[in-house]
């Protein structure tokens, strides 16, 4: 679970909501035809704008933003060097078993075709179409939530207007020019509460955690193409830990 994330979102929603409530409370801010407007809209647009196989998995890519997968790339670097180590002391057949039971499925990929022998540009070649095919994916799926900051925004700015033809229709009637100028103004607020605490922040963290896998996927990729040229380990965990930040490269030959 990313505590970041988490803790982002319920302090943001506390704040605002416990400023609601210390000033007229919470009742006034809630109108049901600004939510059909805002929250109907909004999710109307996006059912046209996107596959609904992307909007059916849209709660799947809001945990990935809250819980991503997690990745030991330290650890993911030392079992690296315990591969190579064996490739070059047993040879690269010596890994079948290894590749195999792997967990990681991007580096099973890679060991897989570096023991059936494949070439080694071949391999680079595979598992980086295989990279940015999957980067493709997550920033289709990141924009699902940009774009839904956009339309929530919309959304709101419709029920502005809504509000204020309504009101202006009936100015002729004070009673109708209370409720007509709620939605006016609710519906703006709706749409940017939406916009800046859902749709942008979260487009945003999934393109963080796109950019996160593509390292860790470049780094495998370099892994296995050392290991496969039978690199000297030593080598290869000086070229692997330049991946991570000073502070966290820890030799594991000293």
């Amino acid at each position: 679970m990313d505590l970041g994330t988490i803790v982002g979102l319920v302090l943001t929603l506390s704040l605002l909501l416990g400023a609601m409530a210390m000033g007229v409370g919470l009742g006034p801010y809630i109108d049901i035809p600004s939510l059909l407007i805002v929250f109907g809209g909004t999710t109307g647009v996006l059912l046209v704008g996107f596959k609904m196989e992307q909007m059916k998995n849209l709660a799947k890519y809001f945990m990935i933003a809250v819980k991503p997968p997690q990745i030991d790339t330290p650890e993911l670097i030392k079992k690296m060097i315990e591969y190579s180590t064996k490739a070059r002391r047993d040879g690269i057949l010596s890994l079948e078993n290894d590749a195999n039971n792997e967990e990681n499925e991007f580096l099973k990929k890679g060991l897989s075709m570096a023991v059936d022998g494949n070439e080694p540009d071949t391999i680079r070649e595979l598992l980086e179409v295989d990279m940015e095919q999957s980067s493709e994916r997550h920033k289709a799926n990141a924009q699902i939530f940009a774009q839904m900051g956009g339309f929530s925004g919309a959304m709101g700015m419709i029920g502005t207007l809504i509000g204020l033809v309504a009101m202006l229709l009936n100015m002729s009637d004070p009673s109708a020019i209370g409720p007509s100028m709620a939605v006016a103004l609710i519906t703006t607020l709706y749409g940017a509460m939406i916009g800046n605490i859902i749709g942008a922040p979260i487009a945003n963290i999934l393109q963080v955690r796109d950019s996160d896998e593509i390292l860790v996927k470049t780094l495998i990729i370099e892994g296995i193409m050392a290991i496969q040229s039978g690199d000297n380990p030593r080598t290869l965990e000086g070229k692997l830990l330049s991946f991570l930040p000073p502070k966290e490269r820890e030799s594991q030959f000293n």
